[in-house]
């Protein structure tokens, strides 16, 4: 029982079993990367971190109970195995779909538009089955981008209305501002969906055209002086 992963952006995989039934000392290969999980009756079971295991009742404790073996158990025995990927998932982009509204000192109310990128990766199999995979054979990062992208925006415009950073000085405060950011979405995610966020940047933030044609033409009129 193994996965040979060959992507880079699948975070769960189910083995294929047929009726679910895996012998009594078959060998589980867990590589690195990867943890394995059993399920048995939609009931969560043993978590196995890397290495080659001979499934026996002995290495499977919390199975055990949820199946209700004493003295061994008969060959063969029905659960199903999820192989999850711990693995950081990289080039993942963020961007905020509509303009964020923002008090400035400079320019009264103004609209920002934000976009960059970041990583994923999964901490906590079990919480990530439960609340996530469900019954899904295969699960991939187009599935929670979406979910993660509307975290990461509603973060950054929460972030920006506590902040008080003038719009012209927001380029100058990337690097703090994408680790500010980058901990505010891991404490939404990592006890709800066994998720982390390890990487997070800002690669721009853009004011509206007409604002910055405005300041185009100022710093021409600064240039040329009086």
């Amino acid at each position: 029982i193994e996965w040979i992963d060959d992507t880079r952006h699948t975070l769960v995989w189910r083995f294929p079993r047929y009726h679910n039934q895996i012998k009594n000392g078959a060998q589980l290969i867990v590589r690195p990367g990867q943890v394995a999980v059993f399920v048995h009756r939609g009931e969560l079971g043993d978590v196995f971190e890397p290495g080659n295991y001979e499934l026996k009742a002995d290495n499977l404790p919390i199975l055990s109970t949820l199946m209700g073996w004493k003295h061994g158990f008969d060959s063969p025995f029905k659960s199903e195995v999820y192989f999850v990927s711990t693995r950081q998932v990289t080039d993942l982009k963020w961007g905020t779909p509509n303009p964020i509204m923002l008090r400035d000192t400079d320019f009264g109310m103004v609209r920002l538009r934000a976009f960059g990128n970041y990583t994923l990766k999964a901490i906590d199999a079990k919480i990530l089955l439960k609340e996530l995979v469900g019954t899904d054979g295969e699960y991939e990062t187009d599935e929670i981008n979406e979910l993660l992208r509307s975290i990461i925006n509603s973060s950054f415009a929460d972030m920006l209305g506590e902040s008080k950073v003038a719009a012209l000085d927001l380029a100058a405060n990337y690097r703090e501002m994408s680790e500010q950011l980058r901990e505010i979405v891991c404490e939404r995610i990592d006890d709800e969906y066994g998720l982390e966020v390890p990487q997070l940047h800002i690669v721009n933030v853009s004011l509206p055209e007409a604002v910055e044609k405005a300041l185009d033409t100022r710093s021409s009129m600064g240039a040329i002086g009086n």
